[in-house]
């Protein structure tokens, strides 16, 4: 399978965890003592247990969701690692709330092939999406 096959996959597995399953994505990340994941719902996981637990815990905060689209900012690939920056368009109902609310994720995501299959290594997830108009702090060094 090629890498925008599995991207596929991720997506279609991504509107199942913004339903409360985190079983399809699980299946796509590597399990792999040297996974990470890094996501709104607390500090990064290392690790597959804790990367693991981490997606059962976050999965478990969205109900009635569903991904609307995937934006595309950036993906590289160079033989057994690829790299996908992406804005993430998300509708669910997020820990607790009764109404489904849109929201925006930037999302890198870090593949790596494993035994001839891509595998998701890692993955950072925050809400931030806009930059501030007045670009990098003025007068800061480097």
């Amino acid at each position: 399978m090629d890498l925008q096959q599995v991207i596929d996959q991720y997506h279609a597995a991504l509107d199942e965890f913004s339903r409360g399953d985190p079983a399809p994505v699980k299946r796509i990340y590597s399990h792999r003592d040297d996974v990470a994941l890094a996501n709104p719902f607390g500090p990064p996981s290392l690790g597959w247990n804790k990367a693991s637990e981490a997606l059962d815990f976050a999965s478990s905060r969205f109900r009635d969701g569903s991904m609307k689209r995937f934006q595309t900012l950036a993906k590289y690939e160079s033989g057994e690692i690829a790299i996908v920056l992406e804005i993430e368009h998300w509708e669910a109902k997020v820990s607790g709330r009764q109404e489904i609310r849109p929201f925006d994720l930037r999302v890198t995501s870090i593949f790596r092939r494993e035994d001839g299959i891509w595998k998701l290594l890692h993955r950072h997830a925050d809400p931030l999406t806009t930059f501030h108009p007045d670009g990098p702090l003025r007068g800061s060094a480097g």
